[in-house]
């Protein structure tokens, strides 16, 4: 069966793109072949699309790692033709054809039936991005209460910034956006943002072993200096959720926060998320913790735009999700 789908190859150590017709005779041999409808654009594919090895390892490949669509064939007890199902993480769209194709071939573990409450589209505006806010906020909500104080969130025009930002609103809690783009502004106030701090004011202060303890926790996106103010910053039995590594992958930091204030630093990896925790945790991506805005935050693009937006993304200048969709 053919099917079209962006894919990235290596001529000459350049890596060019571009849609083309593939047979899902060549995917891999799993238990479930999905017809995708949707996918996403997440940081990750755009590294995979530009060649970082670090992210993907042969070309040529197909990536994205977020899809949904409709079981078109199964071998697992699991599944059936015509579930509506998505899958996101593990090796898909990492070294494994991923979801900017128009059908992926997986194991059944990588698969979670699409909850009551979504729809295929939601659940890729929600996406990988979403997902890791989801995660973050699972943990913060265990050991911070709106009440606490105010909850400051790094990297807050992108995906899981803005997903943060519109989670926290629907749990009640009070939320500081950090970002470099003054242009974004408006945006973070729609996503949910009570006050907005630009990057420049939020790091202007000369570095000292610990701030005025001002927030209560605080979800960061982007890692290196900005996590490390952070975590300065935040109060007695505060958390700290971490995901990114965009500013940089060190963390110039002393002990004090951890030893003088008690402050949690909780690493999040949604790749590598239980298999056992992902359904429940779309059920509640589905209902309480689903933003009430969720078709303000996203704008959508087909396979032929791609380039466009894998540029964007690399420059920092996307803001909230963007969404591929693939179905005729």
């Amino acid at each position: 069966m053919h099917y079209k789908a962006f894919v990235v190859e290596e001529v000459n150590g350049q890596y060019l793109s571009s849609v083309k017709t593939l047979n899902t005779a060549n995917l891999p041999q799993n238990e479930v072949l999905i017809q995708v409808h949707y996918s996403s654009l997440n940081f990750k594919d755009a590294l995979s699309a530009t060649g970082s090895k670090g992210v993907t390892k042969n070309y040529p490949h197909t990536p994205g790692i977020d899809a949904a669509g409709i079981v078109s064939k199964s071998s697992s007890s699991l599944f059936v033709k015509g579930d509506e199902v998505l899958v996101t993480g593990y090796d898909l769209g990492v070294n494994t054809p991923g979801g900017f194709g128009q059908y992926i071939c997986v194991p059944a573990e990588w698969v979670v039936k699409l909850p009551d409450g979504l729809t295929m589209k939601e659940s890729m505006i929600i996406g990988t991005a979403g997902f890791t806010a989801g995660i973050s906020m699972l943990r913060l909500m265990a050991l911070v209460q709106p009440n606490n104080g105010k909850i400051l969130v790094s990297g807050a025009t992108g995906g899981v910034g803005s997903m943060a930002l519109a989670m926290l609103t629907k749990k009640g809690y009070t939320k500081v956006a950090v970002s470099g783009k003054k242009e974004k502004y408006e945006f973070l106030k729609q996503c949910g943002a009570d006050e907005v701090i630009s990057r420049q004011d939020f790091m202007a202060a000369d570095d000292k072993a610990l701030f005025p303890a001002a927030y209560a926790g605080a979800i960061d996106t982007v890692g290196g200096d900005i996590l490390t103010r952070i975590i300065k910053s935040v109060g007695p039995l505060g958390v700290v959720t971490t995901c990114g590594s965009v500013a940089s992958t060190n963390l110039p930091l002393n002990v004090f926060p951890f030893i003088l204030r008690a402050v949690t630093l909780i690493g999040i990896s949604a790749q590598n998320y239980p298999t056992e925790l992902r359904a429940a945790l779309w059920q509640g991506l589905a209902a309480d913790l689903k933003p009430d805005f969720l078709l303000n935050m996203y704008q959508e693009i087909t396979l032929e735009e791609l380039p466009g937006a894998i540029q964007l993304i690399l420059s920092g200048k996307l803001k909230g999700r963007t969404i591929v969709k693939l179905a005729v």
